[in-house]
């Protein structure tokens, strides 16, 4: 991949902040956001003296309409920008019966809005050249979603669906889409009580997680899961779904049903 300039959201610690380490290590020039801006410019200032690119940092919190519009815009605008890892999310609600509302409001509106309009506002330029790299990262759950909480898989479910479709719509057009489906990975999102109490052979390093996720999208992967030893597994549950699709409209009710044609 040519060097690009890439903006990584949520990219002062844990995975954008691994993203952002390794793009510039490839040789990509940055613009890092974060609510969290002295950490980001610690981190800016270690890239740029270890790699010579260049790394602009911004303040913001993409769950805040008036923030999300401001990074929209840039997206939109800067000709410069052909590259976006949206990473930004939060986690861990709790049940649904003792969930605090705002908070799922918060996670709905981080995890699934700003990804939404970010890759929106960037798409039309990204398509308009014919090249350019969307990353979205979502997460396993999205796959197991009786496995975990009720409102993070559902959100991740999105991330995952809205890649897929992005990449059938830009992909013709020259524009790269990767949906990353990390498994549990050693993060600020889980708490050392949390990691304690999972067997450390279903914990996965952010580094290794990164690199991995980086080398299948040189692979040319669309879906990336690190932790999956045969990608042939997920694809056997792709076409298992794809099969389902000429039986999923029909003009009358199946038979099962017992309920007869409307007159």
């Amino acid at each position: 991949m040519p060097p690009q300039t890439f903006l990584v959201t949520g990219a002062s610690d844990g995975i954008g902040a691994v993203y952002a380490d390794r793009l510039a290590r490839r040789g990509h020039d940055l613009i890092l956001v974060a609510r969290r801006v002295d950490r980001l410019a610690e981190l800016a200032e270690r890239l740029a003296a270890a790699t010579g690119v260049s790394v602009e940092t911004i303040g913001a919190d993409l769950s805040d309409p008036d923030d999300l519009a401001r990074i929209e815009a840039r997206l939109r605008k800067d000709e410069k920008i052909t590259g976006l890892v949206n990473n930004a999310g939060i986690a861990n609600e709790g049940p649904i019966l003792e969930a605090d509302p705002e908070y799922l409001s918060g996670m709905i509106d981080l995890n699934v809005r700003a990804v939404t309009r970010l890759s929106a506002a960037i798409a039309p330029r990204l398509a308009a050249a014919g090249a350019g790299t969307i990353i979205n990262l979502t997460s396993v759950t999205a796959l197991m979603p009786a496995g975990f909480t009720a409102v993070y898989p559902a959100t991740k479910a999105f991330v995952l669906a809205f890649s897929e479709a992005l990449q059938a719509e830009l992909g013709p057009k020259g524009v790269r889409v990767q949906a990353v489906l990390p498994g549990i990975t050693r993060t600020a999102i889980w708490t050392g009580e949390m990691l304690a109490s999972l067997p450390a052979t279903m914990i996965m390093d952010a580094g290794e997680m990164v690199d991995a996720a980086l080398a299948g999208l040189d692979m040319g992967e669309t879906v990336t899961i690190p932790a999956l030893p045969d990608m042939a597994a997920y694809e056997a549950y792709v076409a298992a779904r794809n099969a389902l699709r000429p039986d999923l409209s029909h003009a009358h009710a199946a038979p099962r049903y017992g309920v007869t044609a409307s007159a």
